[in-house]
């Protein structure tokens, strides 16, 4: 068999896959930057942002990575010397913590290991232990890319505001707005970071800072802002360029506001909510099934915590990256890497991969990407249970 015919299903957690209407709003020729046109369509956008979001607050855009908004919410924020509570659950927030540092920002880790979510009674102790307030804010991600848990973000707000503690939550919802619930208001969450190329079905190269007033008013005081991050300018811009801090991304702004179009006013947002959830308890199906008599386990055991966006399956190594390979030159799958996940054992995480469910995604493909597991799994002669595409099939029957 070759690979190479028909759509090849890029099945990583993000770059997500692009709908052909996103595609087709890009191909076309630069516009007039000045003409009023593109600012109205820029003001729509970034009202259905906030949409997305759940949030009568405010929305900055940049252009940039996630990586830049880390930085860019920190430099908002915080001065050096100031210090902040990083809660752990795999790579992703220590990074955000990493950049922290590298600020001048001092941080404190709760690890909460690999395969669980943050335990909100352990943060209730360590913010209590505080009496002097020293933390000024708290970072955490909705879903951790690398071992796909989900944290229950209302829950950690409310374990904050049990305490007392005065520090600023701030999220990251890079891997999970658009795909899981979130109500940045409603759970008072103070600032939240995310990117385009994943729930938001557009090429990387977009960053947003969402803020409310009480960030906003901490920020006023932050002596770490820089011109080019500096969200004020953004939010209260003199002139529409000042939006972006010079020429507006206007390609990424065209595929933005198809895709937005796709989510908030064709779909709907609770809509998009309910698919992904469903299309990620197909997978689930799947794999506890295959995990009934062999060795291909959801890393994250419980339910309740596992991502609507992205999954990590363990292997006996190195077979999660024999399986990518298989799938990626003989049935044009590519499944994505097993990312942080590495032990003594196996430091290059070669017994995990991960899938990317997140964004255009329909039951077809679903069904498709997992009826391609099972063909690799029966030519590496994998021990499985039986049924699992069957099952999955169950599932998206009823949605």
């Amino acid at each position: 068999m070759t690979r190479f015919f028909g759509r090849h299903h890029i099945a990583i957690p993000g770059p997500s896959i692009l709908p052909d209407r996103v595609i087709q709003a890009i191909n076309r020729s630069a516009p007039d930057i000045y003409d009023p046109e593109l600012a109205e369509m820029v003001h729509g956008v970034i009202k259905d942002l906030k949409t997305v979001a759940g949030t009568d607050g405010h929305a900055a855009i940049y252009i940039c990575n996630g990586h830049g908004v880390w930085e860019g919410s920190l430099t908002n924020l915080l001065d050096k010397g100031d210090k902040v509570l990083v809660l752990a659950t795999g790579i992703f927030a220590p990074g955000w913590g990493g950049f922290a540092k590298a600020l001048g920002i001092e941080t404190e880790t709760l690890d909460f290991g690999r395969r669980s979510s943050v335990d909100t009674d352990i943060l209730i102790e360590r913010l209590s232990q505080d009496k002097k307030h020293e933390f000024k804010a708290i970072l955490v991600v909705q879903v951790d890319t690398s071992t796909s848990v989900r944290n229950d973000i209302e829950a950690i707000s409310k374990a904050i505001q049990a305490t007392g503690h005065p520090a600023l939550l701030a999220v990251d919802c890079i891997a999970s707005l658009g795909c899981e619930k979130f109500y940045m208001d409603e759970w008072n969450v103070d600032v939240m970071i995310t990117g385009s190329q994943k729930g938001l079905m557009t090429p990387p190269g977009l960053g947003f800072i969402y803020f409310n007033e009480r960030a906003r008013n901490v920020g006023k005081k932050a002596e770490l802002k820089t011109p080019y991050w500096d969200w004020e300018r953004r939010v209260n811009p003199e002139e529409f360029y000042q939006l972006f801090c010079g020429t507006a991304p206007t390609h990424h702004l065209f595929a933005l506001r198809e895709a937005l179009d796709m989510i908030v006013h064709e779909e709907g947002l609770e809509q998009t909510w309910q698919r992904h959830s469903k299309l990620a308890q197909a997978i689930w199906s799947a794999f506890d099934i295959w995990n009934s008599e062999g060795q291909i386990e959801m890393n994250i055991k419980d339910r309740k915590y596992r991502s609507h966006s992205v999954s990590t399956i363990k292997m006996k190594p190195p077979n999660g990256k024999l399986l990518r390979k298989w799938t990626k030159e003989n049935t044009g799958l590519t499944l994505g890497i097993g990312l942080g996940m590495g032990t003594e054992e196996d430091p290059d995480s070669t017994g995990f991969f991960r899938i990317g469910h997140m964004g255009h995604l329909n039951p077809n493909m679903t069904l498709g990407l997992l009826g391609s597991i099972e063909v690799g799994f029966e030519h590496l002669a994998i021990s499985r249970g039986k049924g699992a595409v069957e099952s999955a099939a169950k599932v998206i029957a009823d949605m």
